[in-house]
């Protein structure tokens, strides 16, 4: 959080406005801030360790250590808005995956199609080149401060946060003008910083479950 001085009431003023947002157009925001309320751009990545895949093996965040870059992928195939940007995010592995840049879906949701098995089956019928991570804890998504699926983490060589956010400026393919994560995945590789650093994800909101209080 910047040095401005915020009424006390402003972080619950900031979840309220995220949960609106999404139906929202990206520019018709004009506020300044940081949109997450956990990391913070240029904060180091959050381990996670041990989390099953698709493929039938165990991954953390150590097993990327030769990566130049990690684009960490919340998202899920329950959300209508996730299943959209599958295409998009097959393509992003295929493009970026020869260039030292490991893109990584990971799912948290704890309904059936958001589980490992049906996962599986999906990844396996749909053909893709990626396959999911699953987080029954949701722990990795705590960790991140992720509201929404998809929502998008871009880590540099160092592990620092350059991105964090949509992936594009459109839902709609055919109207997109920016590729938010696309110019962090670049800018991070250059070495440099990308112009822009940090959006609001659009999309369903992550299915977190609810902690029974004593």
């Amino acid at each position: 959080m910047n040095s401005t001085s915020f009424h006390p009431s402003f972080p619950v003023f900031l979840r309220v406005l995220r949960a609106f947002v999404v139906f929202l157009p990206l520019g018709s925001l004009s506020f300044g801030g940081e949109y997450n309320e956990v990391l913070s751009i240029g904060d180091a990545a959050p381990a996670w360790t041990d989390l099953p895949g698709t493929d039938g093996k165990t991954h953390s965040l150590a097993d990327l250590k030769d990566k130049d870059v990690v684009v960490l992928v919340f998202t899920c195939a329950s959300c209508p808005f996730a299943v959209d940007y599958e295409d998009r995010l097959n393509a992003l592995v295929k493009k970026y995956g020869e260039k030292q840049v490991a893109v990584v879906p990971v799912s948290v949701n704890r309904v059936e199609a958001d589980q490992l098995p049906a996962l599986t089956r999906r990844v396996k019928e749909k053909g893709f080149a990626f396959h999911y991570l699953y987080d029954e804890s949701q722990k990795i998504a705590k960790d991140h401060g992720a509201i929404f699926t998809p929502e998008f983490y871009v880590f540099g060589k160092d592990r620092k946060l350059v991105y964090m956010g949509a992936m594009d400026d459109s839902t709609d393919p055919a109207g997109v003008k920016v590729k938010y994560v696309e110019d962090a995945i670049a800018a991070a590789l250059a070495g440099t910083k990308p112009a822009v650093t940090e959006t609001i994800a659009r999309g369903c909101r992550v299915r977190y479950a609810r902690e029974r209080r004593e």
